[in-house]
Formats: C-alpha cells, structure tokens, sequence
C-alpha cells in the first residue's frame, strides 16, 4: 500500500509514502512478497498521477531486519517488471542510497537486471539468482500454483489407445483401486504419485541426493580447480588458504555478515572451536555462494586454528 500527498516546500511535485515491512527468517517469502507490492504501489501510483519520474529510497531498513542483498533484488527486479509493462509513460527511475554498503550492493546487482552491453547480459545469465519472480517480480511459490490441464482429447476413440486394467492394486494394501477412465484423464499424474510405495519414494529420494552430491564440484563452481583429487601437501594447501583469504580481505562482505548465517558455537570434546551455520538463514536464492565462502574463510581466521564447521 502506498499514498501520495503534495511535497509542499520540497523540491519535487509529489511525496509518496509507504511502509515496508518486518522481516523474519521464518517469513521469507511473505516479506519477500510485501517489499516487492510496496515499491509496485509506488510505481503504480506514480503512472496513475501523470508522472514520468521516481527517486525512490531503500524501503528496507535495519531497524525492521531485512537483510540489504536480498532486498536490494527484490527492489531491482520489481523495477525491472514494472517497466517491461509502463516503459513507454516512465523516463527515469533513481534508486537513492544512504550508506556506502548499500551503493556498492546497487552498483553490482543493477548491471545484472539492466544490462548495459552483450558482456554485461553474458555475466547477468550467470550470476542471476534463479528465481528472478513472477511478471511483477515477486517470489514464486510452486506449492501454490494451480495445475490446469487441457480437456482430454478423443484418446478413447484413437487406434493407438493402449487399454488398462479396469482395477490397479494398492501397494502393500491388498486393496484396488476402481479405475475410472473419465476421472482419470482429468488427474495430474503428479499429484497421483502419491500412490507409489512410500519406501520407495524415499528410496528413489536418496539416489538423487546422493548423484547430485557426487556431480557437484564446488571448488571448480568458484573456479578454483579440482579439489576432489589427491590430498594436498601442507605448503599446497598453505597456498591455497592464503588465495581466499587475499581476495576475502579485498572484499565489503558485511552483507553475509548481516545475514547472521555463521557464528561460533563453543568447543567440541577436543577443546577445537566450532562454528555453525544456520541453515534456516541460508537462503540459496539470495545468496552469492562464492561470497559466502570467502567469508567463511575471513570469519575462520578470527577462530584458533583447527576449527569445525557444523
């Protein structure tokens, strides 16, 4: 919701004014969505009064805990949405910072959502999140779409019709079920899947997991090579750490840091330092996974050596 009123002795036509909201691990998504409709409400008000032209502040703060990064795409990319559709009635859109921390996240997501050149839009396919949001940028919910399929087609009356038993047998049940050819043309057979066996669905669960594990090679997603092969010598390994922590050092991650993912957790039996990471804080969506890994080896040095990550 937003609302506009005149800007009086302030050197603009119009002042509009909006709420953003409260933000909570638990709540992602709804914050998500609330922060994306506030700078829509702004934006639609803006073309509905006749104007051409927005400076529009950052409407997370810290005081209601939104995390910058991840506000800062969800501004941009409803931005972005809102201009594919009013292009033709807006000239310029001003995204207006008050920190230092908040002007260097803009000034590397914007190149991402508005591309200035080929190079740009090559970088802007890698690094962009994968869910960019619906046609008006917000998050996309696939528990909550509607499944509609098209009415069947005259399947009954083709010669390639293959027949089915008029009865299918529950797994483990000893029950059938009657098989309704009219019913069943109309039912998603994603949703009818939960007919299968339930051990081994967890099964067929596990085998994924595990090939996805064995397939991902992080070390190389963050170009540093094959880590997967054989052990490092201690000067190798030397080297290596010290090539994170250079370029982790050259770097503003305040923004990880804000995020709250990793702290110190006390000692194990061995007396070795722990750190954790909250998985509920670590959003794959919004986060820049090679950044997060420099800062865990910025974060590490402040730990005594021969720490555990849990």
């Amino acid at each position: 919701m937003a609302k506009m009123t005149n800007a009086y002795d302030l050197p603009a036509r119009k002042v509009i004014h909006t709420v953003g909201p409260k933000y909570a691990v638990k709540y992602h998504t709804a914050a998500e969505s609330a922060l994306s409709h506030c700078y829509r409400s702004c934006l639609e008000l803006l073309v509905e009064n006749g104007l051409e032209s927005i400076a529009m502040g950052c409407i997370y703060t810290e005081a209601k805990n939104y995390p910058r990064e991840p506000a800062a795409h969800v501004a941009i990319r409803t931005v972005r949405r809102f201009l594919e559709k009013q292009k033709d009635k807006i000239t310029a859109v001003v995204f207006c910072t008050i920190s230092s921390t908040d002007t260097e996240i803009y000034k590397r997501l914007l190149p991402l959502y508005f591309p200035r050149d080929k190079q740009e839009e090559e970088i802007a396919s890698l690094k962009l999140p994968a869910d960019v949001g619906d046609e008006n940028g917000e998050p996309i919910i696939d528990e909550r779409k509607i499944r509609i399929k098209t009415l069947p087609a005259e399947a009954a009356n083709s010669k390639y019709a293959v027949p089915v038993p008029a009865d299918i047998p529950l797994s483990g049940s000893g029950l059938t079920r009657r098989r309704n050819s009219k019913l069943d043309s109309y039912l998603d057979p994603s949703f009818m899947s939960i007919i299968k066996d339930p051990d081994l669905r967890r099964k067929e669960q596990w085998e994924k997991s595990a090939q996805a594990k064995k397939g991902f090679n992080f070390a190389k997603l963050l170009g540093f090579g094959d880590l997967g092969g054989p052990a490092l010598s201690a000067a190798e390994e030397y080297s290596l750490h010290q090539r994170y922590l250079a370029k982790a050092n050259s770097l503003n991650l305040s923004e990880i840091a804000e995020m709250k993912i990793i702290y110190r957790g006390g000692v194990d039996s061995e007396g070795r330092p722990i750190m954790v990471v909250v998985g509920a804080h670590f959003l794959l969506r919004c986060l820049d996974l090679e950044r997060f890994i420099l800062y865990v080896v910025k974060y590490a040095v402040l730990c005594p050596q021969n720490a555990e990550v849990s």
